[in-house]
Parts: C-alpha cells; structure tokens; sequence
C-alpha cells in the first residue's frame, strides 16, 4: 500500500493529510480557501489519488502560507507513499488542454526538488487567490516531494483555465510517472540504483 499520513503545525497553518497514490480519486478537502479546494480536488480526480486534506491557516492575512504549507504536506505524502520507488515508470509528461489553455507538464521522481515554472497569468487574481501562489504551492511540493517538474505554458487567455490545466496535468504527469513499470520490477529506474 502506497499511503501517507502528515500532521503539521505551525504559528501559520494547522494541516491533516492522507494520500493513497492507489486510491481511486476518492476525495475530502477543506483549506479554507475555495479555489485553492478547487484545485486540489482536480488533482486528486486527474491523478486518481484519494486525497483527505484539512487545513485551517491564517487565511486573515492572505492565502500564501495556506498553500505554501499544503504544498509542502503534500509533498512529504509523496514522497512517504513512493518509499524507495522501486518498480516505478519514473518519467512522464503530457500537454493538456483545458479550452483555449494549453499546459506541458513533465515530471522525473527523481529525489531531487526542481521547479521550472514557464507560466504567465492574465491576471493576478482568481477570485480572492493570487495566481502567483500557483508556482509557490508547487515549488513548495517539488521540495519536499523530491520531484523534478517543469511546467510550460503554451497558449491561454483565462488564469483559472491555466491554473486548471496545471494541476489537471501535473496530476496526470505524477500518476503516470509512479506507475509500476514491469520493466523495473523491484528495481530502482536509476544507473545509480538509488533515487
């Protein structure tokens, strides 16, 4: 079973997380913050991940440590739930559509946290949430996940629909990147035999 449990508190947010990698997209999530729920409820569907995430944060100031922390959490359930990924695809990538919004987004579980984030936003704001959060909640991830993730806009007009596609399409890039491979069964996908 490939699952996870994180509990974290801080001054700023208090978080309860679970994560099956092998869940079938059942999903709970509560952060105080509609669009940021929004989102992660794509993620888990896109991903097929059963998700059961609450969060109460200092949403009084704004959303930033909310996602920031999430991200983090989130990141340390993937990388608890993969364990030493043995077996796994290790790469995957897919360009998604989500109307005029057109996303690449490719992913190495390769152990090491890297964010290349080519995205521009129409606009600052989606409702109340800063679009600029979107890149801190997954360079947040990437760290603590111990994942390689490039995100590349390639066309879009409306910032939900780009947010959408990005969370859409990591989803599935993740998903299809933990997927066992047969091809390395029981072994790590690395020269090095570690990851």
């Amino acid at each position: 079973m490939r699952e996870a449990k994180i509990e974290r508190k801080t001054a700023e947010t208090d978080i309860r997380l679970s994560l099956d990698l092998d869940g079938k997209g059942k999903i709970s999530v509560d952060t105080g913050c509609g669009f940021l729920d929004h989102m992660l409820t794509l993620f888990a569907t896109h991903g097929c991940f059963d998700l059961d995430l609450f969060c109460r944060g200092d949403v009084n100031v704004d959303f930033h440590h909310t996602a920031e922390d999430i991200g983090i959490a989130l990141g340390e359930a993937f990388r608890d739930a993969s364990g030493d990924r043995a077996g796994i695809a290790r790469y995957a990538s897919i360009t998604l559509p989500m109307d005029e919004a057109l996303i690449l987004t490719a992913v190495d579980v390769s152990g090491r946290g890297v964010l290349r984030f080519n995205v521009s936003f129409p606009t600052e704001k989606v409702g109340d949430f800063d679009t600029e959060l979107v890149k801190e909640f997954w360079l947040a991830f990437v760290r603590t996940a111990g994942v390689t993730l490039h995100v590349l806009m390639i066309d879009g007009e409306n910032s939900h629909h780009v947010a959408e596609a990005i969370f859409k399409g990591v989803a599935r890039s993740l998903s299809a990147a933990l997927a066992p491979d047969p091809r390395f069964e029981g072994r790590i996908p690395s020269s090095k035999g570690v990851l």
